[in-house]
């Protein structure tokens, strides 16, 4: 995942599994092993090199937030918790009352994008789809998922370990661009 940039944790087991000549899905690790398994990577391989892209995509995101600040950008992902690699893509999520807002503030700012969607999980059994706007900024792939504007008070389940997604709105990017990153692994650990 760190190496090819595959951010899909089904996907990356299946790779490994094909690659290993393992058929038991059984013995294939929890996405929480796999994220855990990524930071331990970061910090062993690359630590300086990987504090450098963290801090350059953070930066990119809080741009990108600022752009979108009308409708209360949050950070989420790899990018926020720290394991992202140079491959990774930044997620937002944005907050209005017709995903058209959105587009319109793009158009605005001349920004160039693609419409999408994207299917998160709240519980075991429930699914919901949102509109998504992709766009680049600083060379890297921004994903804004649109969600209405009281879907601020809860967040989708975080594919790594099913709990509510963090999120962290432009303040604590804005802090995590000047904390060191291994204090930041260490707060977000926490």
């Amino acid at each position: 995942m760190s190496e090819q940039g595959i951010e899909d944790y089904l996907l990356a087991k299946k790779k490994a599994a094909e690659r290993w000549g393992a058929t038991d899905a059984a013995v294939l690790p929890k996405n929480s092993e796999i994220e855990a398994a990524r930071a331990e990577h970061h910090r062993l391989f690359g630590a300086e090199r990987h504090a450098v892209t963290l801090r350059k995509l953070r930066t990119t995101a809080l741009s990108a937030m600022r752009v979108l600040s009308e409708f209360q950008p949050r950070l989420v992902g790899p990018v926020l918790s720290g394991t992202a690699s140079a491959h990774s893509d930044i997620t937002l999520h944005v907050f209005a009352e017709t995903p058209e807002a959105i587009s319109l503030r793009l158009l605005e700012a001349g920004i160039p994008f693609n419409c999408g969607e994207r299917r998160l999980r709240y519980e075991q059994d429930r699914m919901v789809t949102y509109p998504s706007f992709q766009f680049i900024a600083g060379g890297t792939s921004i994903d804004a998922i649109v969600f209405p504007i009281d879907g601020i008070r809860q967040a989708p389940a975080s594919p790594v370990d099913g709990r509510p997604m963090q999120r962290a709105d432009a303040a604590d990017v804005k802090a995590l661009t000047s904390t060191r990153v291994a204090d930041v692994n260490e707060n977000i650990d926490a």
